[in-house]
């Protein structure tokens, strides 16, 4: 599962179309820098997502099932990995209808646990492999931003930086959520004692509801806490 929130800027430039002709006081130079950041908004997304969704297959192969490398997932190709309604058909239409929301899915990178060397851990090793690898990345270039050497604070680098640690700030949480098909809801079947039926039903039964839910409600009032995690890994504000 993928999501992120384009800023104004970047729905503005898909939304208002032809913006030099519509506001004169905008240059070409901000147009084009406004196109570079949505271009790089959009490899940043990509590859964030393949490698949280390779992730899950690395760990699985690590624990002896060999299902997304013999149908050739483990790789860094995007191509392999896009679905078309979720990966294009439904991000697109969401920034038409300007939704402040942009969300959209991957093909799941397909593993058998029945052959996973840990039978009773290994689905959750599994799960928690793809967040583990956003939180990884967003520590990475968040580090380097906090780093980065003042040749560049005048530059659009460090804007670059910010925006792959928010997207992965944003996959990682998102995806920890305890709701199918979200990666948290694997930690959480992994380890809910077996008398709690009811409760997985409940969460199979009304996911799609709960994912709305989720979605429109509870996810953003996280956005504080993300906030907080950006100023921690970078020493600047979101």
């Amino acid at each position: 599962m993928i999501l992120f929130q384009p800023g104004s800027e970047f729905l503005s430039f898909f939304q208002n179309g032809a913006v030099g002709a519509s506001q004169k006081s905008t240059t070409w130079s901000s147009i084009m820098e406004t196109l570079l950041t949505t271009i790089f908004w959009i490899v940043a997304l990509l590859y964030s997502v393949v490698i949280h969704e390779v992730s899950h297959g690395a760990v699985a192969y690590s624990l002896g099932d060999g299902t997304a490398k013999n149908l050739g997932r483990l790789t860094l190709n995007p191509i392999k990995h896009l679905d078309m309604f979720g990966s294009v058909l439904l991000p697109l239409l969401l920034v038409i209808l300007r939704s402040p929301f942009v969300f959209g899915y991957a093909k799941p990178v397909p593993y058998n646990p029945l052959n996973l060397s840990d039978r009773k851990y290994g689905p959750a090793k599994v799960a928690i492999a793809g967040p583990a690898s956003n939180i990884a990345l967003a520590v990475l270039f968040g580090l380097t931003l906090r780093f980065l050497p003042d040749v560049f604070s005048s530059s659009l680098i460090p804007e670059l930086l910010g925006i792959v640690v928010t997207l992965n700030l944003f996959l990682a949480i998102f995806n920890l959520f305890p709701i199918p098909p979200l990666d948290g809801h694997w930690l959480l079947l992994t380890f809910l004692p077996a008398r709690f039926t009811a409760a997985r039903m409940f969460l199979y039964k009304y996911s799609f509801l709960l994912l709305l839910v989720l979605l429109f409600f509870i996810f953003p009032l996280l956005i504080p806490v993300i906030r907080g995690l950006f100023q921690l890994l970078t020493g600047i504000g979101f």
